[in-house]
């Protein structure tokens, strides 16, 4: 009978552990993975609100078109975009916990051994570089319709605005995220009644003061105003009249950037903080479930 031959010693060296920072980003980078490949299957759906967004965006451009007033114009413009890109961010993580729900996932993500700051880190990114990409796409067929009266370095600097607000609506976008936790039924159309308040209060489409008085103090209370007041600086559409004045530098607008900033230092803590308490409840009362 033949001896099987004895097993050579295995020299390959052992693998080392990954650190603590190196798996959280590992994780964060699956978590923007998964979101991109989920939003990739529902292609259909994203064309579709797409187009809806950039044919809405022009339609509000060209009353400005129709006014034959360049400052009108530009103003529409500016406000198109940035709501654009702001209140998709927004939407994308405040109804974060509502795509779980419907892909039947969120027991098994909120189940996972991993901490929540890095799936929300996860979904923030992709949401940030997604709405980024659309405000983009909005920008750019909205050069069909009218002539953009912007110089690049000025549209650039505006542009930096938008970054700095988003980490405001990030953290109230955590807080929304809550009430689809709280409410299957109804917490999704919530928040798209903030979403459509911050609309309202911000002046999106036109200046704060047209606001009614007992209104015009809540408007500050949206990172979304002062993020458009400076863009209207930089831009030169803060003025009377039609025509479009001189702009401003991003030095001049740094007052309105550090409110921005503030924001976000106060509404993310209290959007994770907010979040974690909604969690908890949910997992002690059972609502980790698609039926809720």
């Amino acid at each position: 009978m033949t001896t099987p031959p004895a097993s050579l010693p295995d020299h390959t060296p052992p693998q080392k552990p990954a650190s603590g920072l190196l798996a959280a980003w590992r994780a964060i980078g699956a978590f923007v993975f998964r979101d991109y490949h989920l939003t990739r299957r529902y292609f259909s759906w994203v064309f579709v609100f797409t187009f809806y967004d950039m044919v809405g965006a022009a339609a509000i451009v060209l009353i400005g078109v129709a006014a034959n007033n360049p400052r009108l114009t530009l103003t529409l413009i500016l406000g198109a975009v940035m709501w654009s890109f702001l209140s998709r961010l927004f939407g994308e993580i405040a109804n974060s916990i509502s795509y779980e729900r419907w892909e039947g996932t969120i027991e098994y993500t909120f189940m996972a051994p991993v901490s929540r700051l890095t799936h929300l880190v996860g979904v923030s990114l992709f949401a940030g570089g997604y709405a980024l990409l659309r405000c983009f796409l909005v920008f750019g067929f909205l050069v069909f319709f009218t002539r953009v009266q912007a110089s690049p370095v000025a549209l650039l600097e505006c542009l930096a605005v938008f970054l700095v607000a988003s980490l405001g609506f990030l953290g109230i976008g955590l807080m929304a995220a809550v009430l689809p936790v709280m409410s299957t039924e109804n917490g999704a159309q919530a928040t798209n009644i903030i979403q459509a308040v911050f609309l309202l209060i911000s002046g999106v489409y036109y200046p704060v003061s047209v606001l009614p008085a007992w209104l015009q103090p809540v408007s500050y209370l949206s990172p979304a105003t002062y993020a458009l007041e400076a863009c209207r600086k930089i831009l030169g559409t803060n003025g009377e009249g039609s025509d479009i004045v001189s702009g401003v530098g991003l030095a001049a607008v740094l007052p309105e950037l550090g409110i921005l900033a503030v924001f976000g230092l106060v509404t993310i803590p209290l959007g994770l903080f907010v979040f974690s308490q909604a969690e908890t409840w949910a997992k002690r009362t059972g609502k980790l479930k698609r039926a809720g």
